[in-house]
Order: structure tokens, then C-alpha cells, then sequence
């Protein structure tokens, strides 16, 4: 078996494993349309066909900054829709905000009405999901971990009692409060990178051969109720 029907096995046994409503991927990378400022043209439809084998009835996406700050997300929306959109899920309205498409990092005025438009049709009770590759607040300006914007848009939600924040980017377990939304990142599926700070750069941690999978894993979000969500974090084996 090559390499790619390997990591293409694998890639949907993890995103398949007791899945029953919603797969979220945030940064499709290598697999997706805008890797580099010269795309394989076969990329996108590889990844498309990648993902038709998930067997769930909600399949969502959302652009990285590798998929979407070169050319303003032109390619990703052609073969994988909008960079910032809405859609509700057993009682949870979700909230994907494009923190990427932007090269300065910033989620922009226009997406900012967008977003207090939205919010305005809610109650305040309304539990809601925000879903952002870059994290909201200023983690690490520094080495980018941040949307320069970001403190607008959680002004926005804080008017909201229920609000969790789901970002990615950081490639590392996170948990952070800001004020009452909380914002939890995960593990990457590629490669781990530092603690915030804790190196001179930020660059991916040395791979182990003895521990190939070390620092890589995965998230599974149980919202069994209204407001209460179990969150469980997973290594890879």
C-alpha cells in the first residue's frame, strides 16, 4: 500500500469513528485547495474524493491559512464554498468565523456586521459554537497566534451566556477563558509545535522515530445536553 492510500485509510478511520452528526476539519493544508501560491490542480478534487468516503449525513469545512491568505480564499470557496457561514445542529447554532483569507490576520468590518447581524436573531440564552482557525484572543501575536480583530468579535458573543470558541492553528491542546466564553484548541494530526514562547521561533517540534505519533492526537465534543459539552481529547496510538 503507497503512502497516500495509507494516510488516506487512516484519515478516515480517525474522522469516522463514532461520528454521528457534525465532522468539522479546520486547516485542510496539503489536503486542500491552497497549500502553496501554486496549487497542484489536482488537490482539491483528491481531497474531495477523500472525504466522500466519511459516511455522516454533516460533513462541515473550514479554511487555514495555507487553504485560503494567498489569494484571498478564491480557490478554497470555487471547490469548497463560503469562508464564513452559519448553520444550526440540534438546538446549538453554529458560527464559522474566516479569521485566514485575510493575510494581516484580521476577520474584517464587512464579517464583523455580518456577525452582529447574526447574533442579534438569538437569545441570549442561545447556546452557540463559534468555529475559527486562528485562536480570538492574543495568545502569541508574535508568532501569529492571534486575530488582530479578534477582541471585536468576542465584545460581539459576550453578550451571550452560552458561547464556546473552537480554533485550531496552534497545534497543541489549549484552554483559555475570556470572561465567560470559553476557547479550547486541540492537537494536530501533522505536527506538534511548541508552547507559546517556550522557543526562539516557532517552529515544529524535532520528530521522535522512537515516538513517530508523539504530540499528535485529536478531539471528540459530546453535547448530549442543552449546555453542557464533554470534551475529550484523543492521541494517536
Amino acid at each position: 500500500m503507497d503512502w497516500k492510500s495509507q494516510n488516506r485509510r487512516e484519515f478516515l478511520q480517525l474522522m469516522g469513528m463514532g461520528v454521528g452528526g457534525v465532522v468539522f476539519a479546520s486547516g485542510l493544508g496539503g489536503l486542500g485547495a491552497c497549500a502553496s501560491s501554486r496549487p497542484k490542480p489536482e488537490s482539491p478534487e483528491d481531497f474531495q474524493q477523500i472525504v466522500s468516503g466519511l459516511h455522516v449525513k454533516n460533513l462541515r469545512l473550514m479554511a487555514g491559512e495555507h487553504d485560503a491568505s494567498l489569494d484571498a480564499g478564491k480557490a478554497y470557496q470555487e471547490f469548497f464554498g463560503q469562508l464564513h457561514y452559519t448553520f444550526d445542529h440540534k438546538g446549538i447554532h453554529f458560527i464559522v468565523l474566516d479569521n485566514v483569507s485575510d493575510p494581516g490576520a484580521s476577520i474584517g468590518e464587512a464579517q464583523l456586521a455580518w456577525l452582529r447581524s447574526d447574533l442579534q436573531s438569538l437569545d441570549v440564552e442561545q447556546p452557540i459554537v463559534v468555529l475559527t482557525h486562528r485562536p480570538l484572543f492574543p495568545l502569541y501575536p508574535s508568532w501569529d497566534w492571534s486575530t488582530k480583530d479578534g477582541d471585536a468579535a468576542i465584545a460581539l458573543l459576550q453578550n451571550y451566556r452560552n458561547v464556546t470558541v473552537f480554533y485550531g492553528h496552534i497545534h497543541q491542546e489549549h484552554h483559555q477563558m475570556t470572561g465567560r466564553i470559553a476557547h479550547h484548541s486541540a492537537r494536530s494530526l501533522i505536527f506538534p509545535l511548541p508552547p507559546p514562547g517556550s522557543a526562539p521561533k516557532r517552529a515544529p517540534l524535532p520528530w521522535d522515530p522512537a515516538h513517530p505519533n508523539q504530540g499528535l492526537g485529536y478531539r471528540g465534543v459530546d453535547a448530549q445536553a442543552r449546555r453542557d459539552y464533554r470534551i475529550d481529547e484523543y492521541s494517536i496510538a
